[in-house]
């Protein structure tokens, strides 16, 4: 069982990670970017021999902590816990050939009740290990199925973007490769859900499925093409809602509105798989 106080001072540990042009280069390459041989906008984000930008949602799979939530101290059940929500924003570009340095806070626990779970508001500061310029702000929501009940507050709640009800003013139409799981857990998330198909037919699915912020990384993608002209400094902030799993091969659509809302669906099933999604363009 969760207790409150013990879980908002529990001290995750410090991640380090350096940082090359190779690393930057594959991170694009594994959310989808290169895949149109012609298309010279995205070639400067994956030809690791020149000066290449980062993109600066890379930064969520940078400096990780580790699966410290498997901790017994913590008391939360870690096989039933879920990525719920992930929101991201940029101070600074990522230092190429750098190192970077994560620090992590479990901000707030929300008790949704017996039976109900609960919600673990966490929060982490990227930083430039050289200089300690601050280079992202990262949230995420994490939905532990099996720990509500344990007393703990019902509130606050963070509040969800509702996307327009008009049509989208843009609409950009990513496919994801069969094998892409396998790149993106090259990334350091290698949960076995995304390579073994006997371990995701065990969690009821007919493959192994894509990374939820693999997906996350491709609406990026689609932001940046649609509002940002490939610009990457433009992109101050992005925020996501997961809702359903993407199965490696999909289409993704992302329907993009101007001032920043998105959602994604997988074309082949029509499927919303990003939902209440927000971009913050400079």
């Amino acid at each position: 069982m969760i207790h409150l106080q013990q879980l908002l001072d529990y001290p995750i540990p410090e991640g380090r990670q350096k940082l090359s042009r190779r690393d930057v280069a594959f991170y694009a390459l594994s959310v989808g970017l290169g895949q149109d041989p012609l298309d010279t906008r995205q070639l400067p984000f994956v030809d690791f021999t020149r000066a290449l930008p980062a993109l600066p949602f890379q930064s969520v799979v940078l400096a990780p902590d580790g699966f410290w939530m498997a901790d017994p101290k913590t008391g939360i059940d870690a096989v039933r816990v879920v990525h719920g929500e992930q929101s991201m924003t940029f101070h600074a570009p990522l230092p190429i050939d750098g190192e970077v340095i994560g620090r992590s806070r479990v901000a707030n626990v929300i008790d949704k009740g017996e039976g109900k779970g609960a919600l673990v508001y966490l929060e982490k500061e990227l930083v430039d290990a050289a200089s300690g310029r601050l280079i992202a702000t990262l949230e995420s929501t994490v939905f532990a199925r099996a720990n509500g009940g344990f007393g703990g507050p019902a509130g606050p709640l963070k509040p969800v973007h509702t996307v327009p009800e008009t049509t989208p003013d843009f609409t950009v139409d990513l496919p994801t490769r069969p094998e892409q799981a396998l790149y993106y857990r090259m990334n350091g998330d290698l949960n076995p859900l995304h390579a073994d198909p006997a371990i995701a037919a065990k969690a009821g699915y007919p493959q192994p499925i894509l990374h939820g912020l693999c997906t996350l990384g491709v609406c990026g993608h689609a932001v940046l093409r649609a509002l940002c002209n490939y610009e990457p400094e433009r992109m101050a902030s992005i925020s996501v809602r997961f809702s359903a799993p993407v199965l490696a091969g999909d289409t993704i659509r992302v329907e993009i509105w101007r001032d920043g809302s998105f959602r994604a669906r997988v074309i082949e099933r029509d499927v919303v798989v990003i939902n209440n999604g927000k971009a913050v363009i400079r």
